[in-house]
């Protein structure tokens, strides 16, 4: 479902993995055994079966949008009183697939391309941002999460990106058969979304960050997937592609500045009510064929579109 909703099309996933297949022939014996194979198959660096092996006879599962240790510790806890978990689902990556969280962040090149930007000023920017995060993540203790699942016994995945591709592919589809007028004509649109609708309960809804509800909302950039916050000097770019708003789930100070020097608007629709439009997109598919149970925690509620 990743790949179906991948904004870069089945023809880019295609291209990636050949490259990787060619990268992984040409290493040597040694480097092979530790070469990431699921990567020949897997675009997503940042999706990962992390305890199991993904054979297990799933009828229940734990799903949260950060699995940490506390929340391991919590499907323990009620694995005890009689619950029956089989599996913990995160969306944010843990364990390996958040130290390789930078890796997939090169989709984001070809995602602005698709909008216009060159290619070549696209992966320039984009190069100096992955190396940046890799950086920030390298000391990082990624493994405690699965650990903790490893010693009690419980299968853990986490599924980033295919959830992050089904909000972007759901939004930039909904924008561009509505085509908002004004900003506040798509505030309103992204209000009949019951998860956006649900964060406003809770205080975290959907907010205009630059511009105002009288502009023009002109052409819309869903900016929602590809691991995290690109480079922050590729609004200039956008601009001129003909980019005039940008819809996001989140946007760094620095990231917002430069938003604002180029004169676009932005919408921040807000991180956890997109991740839990995306996560639920995604299990509707997996449940129209399937009936496992939803233990929803971690800041996940669960919202089904199976007619």
């Amino acid at each position: 479902m990743g790949i179906e909703n991948d904004p870069r099309g089945k023809e880019g996933i295609s291209k990636h993995i050949q490259r990787v297949e060619k990268e992984y022939q040409e290493l040597k014996h040694e480097e092979k055994e530790l070469f990431d194979v699921e990567s020949l198959s897997n675009p997503y660096s940042d999706s990962r079966i992390l305890n199991g092996l993904g054979e297990e006879d799933i009828r229940s599962m734990l799903v949260g949008i950060d699995m940490e240790v506390g929340e391991v510790l919590l499907a323990e806890s009620l694995r005890k009183k009689g619950e029956s978990i089989d599996l913990i689902m995160s969306h944010h990556p843990e364990g390996m697939a958040y130290a390789n969280l930078y890796s997939v962040m090169h989709m984001q090149s070809d995602i602005l391309n698709r909008f216009g930007v060159p290619i070549n000023i696209a992966e320039d920017l984009m190069e100096g941002r992955v190396k940046e995060v890799e950086r920030r993540l390298m000391p990082v203790n990624h493994t405690r999460a699965v650990d903790a699942a490893r010693l009690l016994g419980i299968p853990f995945m986490c599924l980033h990106t295919p959830a992050d591709n089904m909000v972007a592919t759901f939004l930039q589809g909904l924008f561009d058969e509505k085509k908002p007028h004004t900003i506040e004509d798509l505030l309103d649109l992204i209000k009949d979304i019951q998860e956006y609708r649900n964060a406003f309960k809770n205080g975290s809804g959907p907010k205009i960050l630059l511009g105002s509800k009288t502009r023009k909302a002109g052409r819309i950039f869903v900016d929602m997937t590809g691991g995290t916050e690109g480079s922050k000097d590729i609004f200039e770019s956008l601009t001129s592609a003909g980019v005039n708003t940008i819809v996001a789930m989140h946007l760094g100070e620095e990231h917002r500045k430069e938003a604002e020097k180029n004169h676009l608007n932005v919408v921040i629709a807000g991180h956890i009510s997109s991740d839990n439009l995306g996560l639920n997109l995604l299990l509707d598919e997996i449940l129209r064929e399937s009936s496992i149970r939803i233990i929803e925690c971690s800041g996940f509620n669960r919202v089904s579109r199976i007619a």
